[in-house]
């Protein structure tokens, strides 16, 4: 199925790219999502016609996503107690929700799909550079340091 993309989208391509897609993701997803509309001759002309509203649209997306980009970076490293053994292995893990939550708390209001856990959920006690994907073509790395929250009353208890 071919479409026309009207926003830059990751691994697909950029705004006004004419891509062949499965017909499930584009039926499914992209076309319902605004994301994009089928390439038929008479959609092809119309989005020549909009094509500079779409552009104007898009710089200031990017626009919007470099500033949420400088106020995550301006946050600094965001510390995190969780519950971990001794040799800092987590009861239980943190995921993009957690760390979610922890940026929105901290005042950069952050969904847990913008966060990318490549390796997947964080199991250890310990400092990660986590990216932010403000944008599909701003992101941002922020720092989190997980520490322990075991008291000294808990060790001597041992």
């Amino acid at each position: 199925m071919e479409i026309i993309l009207l926003e830059r989208i990751r691994n697909l391509g950029a705004l006004g790219d004419i891509v062949d897609v499965k017909a499930g993701y584009g039926r499914n997803f992209l076309i319902p999502q605004g994301r994009a509309v089928s390439a038929t001759s008479v959609n092809k002309a119309k989005f020549e016609v909009r094509r500079a509203e779409l552009e104007k649209a898009a710089a200031a997306g990017i626009k919007t996503a470099e500033e949420r980009k400088q106020a995550l970076l301006a946050l600094g490293a965001i510390k995190l107690k969780v519950k971990a053994g001794e040799e800092g292995k987590l009861f239980g893990s943190v995921g993009t929700r957690d760390l979610a939550a922890a940026l929105t708390s901290a005042g950069v209001e952050v969904s847990k799909s913008e966060i990318h856990l490549p390796s997947g959920v964080l199991r250890l006690a310990g400092e990660y550079d986590i990216e932010v994907e403000c944008h599909s073509d701003v992101v941002a790395v922020v720092k989190f340091i997980l520490e322990s929250d075991r008291s000294d009353s808990d060790k001597d208890s041992e």
